[in-house]
């Protein structure tokens, strides 16, 4: 805390605000990066699900396509 206060009175409230919430969302950015380039493999093993054709699509068969 004894660093902090200088560090403010040199590079202002607003930039120590935004240092410290880039380096708390930092760990939750590289989760979601994980995610997306994980996204391609995943939807890979995913089974595909055939086509409906029929007009008359009831919602039992639109919950077994999801």
């Amino acid at each position: 805390m004894e660093q902090l206060i200088p560090f403010i009175s040199e590079v202002g409230f607003p930039i120590v605000v935004t240092l410290y919430l880039l380096h708390r969302i930092e760990a939750k950015l590289d989760t979601v990066v994980q995610s997306i380039q994980s996204l391609p493999a995943r939807l890979q093993e995913r089974p595909v699900p055939e086509p409906v054709y029929s007009a008359n699509v009831t919602q039992n068969t639109i919950r077994e396509i999801n």
